[in-house]
């Protein structure tokens, strides 16, 4: 293999993560949001922001463990089904990132650390095999879901923009898990879930303020 089709991938994936963190992602579907209104105190409106920006740096992380992943990935197939979900979840960068324009808001200001240490832990989970990777697609996503069903606990019932976003981003992680299993995951071990909790736990305490 020549020296260009060995740098061909590492371009992609390095075009790929400017594309992510540059907050010019292009949805390829219509936001959730629509004509919905959000009726909004200034104290509503921080906190809405807040978790948007947690939402947004989450959606950050999901596109750099998929690409890690399908960077390292070994069959086709997986690939495919990796970047196809990681077209989705650009599509919830896009609808987050509009609205914390709305609210007035911006994203976190460590998203680059957020998609370079995501994209470690993606590379690092396809090291171990494509249904391992695939296991660690479910076991994210469904941690995922649990998050968001806290965030649409916690958003102001009067932003429906942000709860309708919040509900389809559900959808589609669910889908996501889904599809992983279908295709032969594994389940991870214990502590591996239990690492992979901690560590969201960070990066979401985190991006709440900064």
């Amino acid at each position: 293999m020549g020296p260009d089709r060995l740098l061909e991938p590492l371009i992609t994936a390095a075009d790929r993560a400017l594309r992510a963190i540059s907050g010019s992602a292009q949805a390829s579907r219509p936001s959730p949001a629509g004509n919905l209104r959000a009726e909004l105190s200034e104290a509503e409106r921080r906190e809405a922001a807040a978790l948007m920006r947690v939402n947004h740096a989450g959606e950050i992380a999901a596109q750099a463990l998929y690409h890690g992943q399908a960077l390292a990935a070994r069959g086709e197939a997986t690939r495919a089904l990796l970047l196809r979900a990681a077209r989705e979840e650009s599509d919830h960068l896009a609808w987050c990132e509009a609205r914390l324009r709305e609210l007035g808001s911006r994203t976190s200001l460590l998203n680059p650390l957020w998609y370079a240490g995501s994209f470690a832990i993606g590379a690092l989970a396809a090291a171990f095999g494509d249904r391992a990777s695939l296991g660690f697609v479910a076991e994210t996503e469904r941690q995922v879901e649990g998050h968001l069903d806290e965030h649409l606990s916690r958003l102001p019932p009067g932003d429906e923009r942000s709860r309708a976003i919040v509900r389809a981003m559900r959808g589609d992680e669910a889908r996501h898990a889904s599809s992983a299993h279908s295709a032969g995951a594994i389940r991870l071990p214990g502590p591996v879930r239990a690492l992979m909790r901690r560590t969201a736990r960070v990066m979401t305490h985190t991006a709440y303020w900064v």
